[in-house]
């Protein structure tokens, strides 16, 4: 289902926050346009050598992929005939390099009105951070994040990139919302988003236990409160467990692992809170006894909130998500089959997001050019002259 069918978004932006936002807005439906550097497109398509690579793949499916030097003059007038045709633009870019490239909000609106501007950047529009570089365990480190994540006297950086990701997420959030507002008003936006304040945002459950108490949360404070334990079984797979504040999931529990004797030595959830480690301990004795499959089934009979802890490369085969129908395949025409996650979004059950595999440098150029009314004699011109 394609709930933003007839919108047209324009993606200018580079490695992940921006074409993310703009994937997760065409994943819904709306045509993106991906507009990149004649020759070498986004940095992230060389991440790993040639232009395809896998991590520009993730965060661009579903677009259409222009070459267009848009810092010569012939280029920006191109530039400027889409965004008059276009509902939103997205960049990621350090503060007054948009006005420098003429891509300031205040001149694109003055060429389409209705046009929604995006501005996503590391740390926000001024202050004194404004001017610094950004990437994501940079916003991680800024806003608080990483320092809930590590410990000891070594600390490594681990997971996925979930600044860029935060930031992407609420930029196509606000996107959408000034999109609303614009079917009432008639008039577009500007949306600006910091990868600082977004990330912060997120971490609103412990900055309330903070704010209310004065205290920075502990490494393993969030897990105590919550009741989750991550217990290693004697075949070397683990498992989650996640009790929260329930009763009956307790008493599932310590019936499961066959010791009543846990009842009594833990009576209350204020006691399993504090005395959290030592309960870790426990079960982790526990859970140690036995296989990864002779546990699954105790604690599935005994309605205990647990998932067997699974690896990136094990989800295909998950029944779960397979009867999810999570994963899909599509080919390139260039690059052969790529696979993918649908998007999590459903609309009367409809989740499918398969309508473009990720382009290649320019693979559209002709075709946009085309749409935005310039002939074949124009599109040869730049062609000649490098623009695209």
């Amino acid at each position: 289902m394609t709930v933003l069918r007839g919108l047209r978004v324009l993606d200018l932006g580079n490695f992940i926050t921006a074409p993310l936002a703009s994937m997760l807005l065409g994943e819904l439906g709306a045509d993106v346009i991906k507009i990149e550097r004649p020759g070498t497109g986004d940095p992230f398509r060389a991440f790993k050598g040639g232009l395809y690579s896998t991590q520009f793949q993730a965060h661009n499916r579903n677009k259409r992929s222009l070459s267009l030097d848009y810092t010569r003059p012939e280029g920006l007038a191109v530039l400027d005939r889409l965004v008059a045709q276009a509902d939103a633009i997205i960049l990621n870019m350090r503060p007054g390099v948009e006005d420098k490239l003429g891509l300031g909000a205040e001149r694109l609106q003055a060429l389409n009105p209705r046009l929604v501007v995006c501005s996503i950047t590391g740390f926000g529009a001024s202050g004194p951070y404004a001017s610094r570089p950004a990437y994501d365990n940079v916003g991680q480190a800024a806003s608080g994040w990483l320092s809930m994540f590590h410990a000891g006297a070594d600390p490594k950086v681990a997971g996925p990139a979930v600044s860029d990701a935060v930031a992407g997420l609420y930029a196509a959030l606000g996107v959408l919302g000034a999109l609303v507002e614009r079917a009432q008003t008639g008039r577009g936006r500007k949306v600006e988003v910091s990868m600082l304040e977004a990330m912060i945002a997120m971490a609103c459950e412990p900055l309330a236990a903070m704010m209310a108490t004065g205290q920075a949360p502990s490494l393993y404070g969030r897990a105590a409160m919550s009741q989750s334990y991550v217990v290693t079984c004697r075949d070397q797979r683990r498992i989650g467990l996640h009790l929260s504040s329930p009763e009956k999931f307790w008493r599932g529990l310590v019936a499961a692992i066959e010791r009543p004797d846990l009842l009594a030595a833990y009576p209350t959830r204020a006691e399993r809170v504090e005395r959290y480690p030592a309960l870790a301990a426990t079960l982790a004795e526990v859970f140690a006894g036995q296989d990864r499959d002779y546990w699954e089934p105790r604690l599935e009979r005994h309605d205990v909130p647990f998932m067997p802890e699974r690896r990136l490369d094990e989800l295909a085969d998950d029944p779960q998500v397979q009867h999810q129908g999570v994963f899909y395949e599509q080919v390139h025409p260039r690059h052969g089959a790529l696979r993918a996650a649908h998007r999590p979004v459903r609309y009367d059950g409809d989740n499918r997001s398969d309508f473009r595999p990720p382009p290649d440098l320019g693979e559209h150029t002709a075709e946009v050019l085309r749409e935005a009314g310039l002939s074949a004699q124009d599109l040869d011109i730049l062609q000649q002259a490098g623009v695209v």
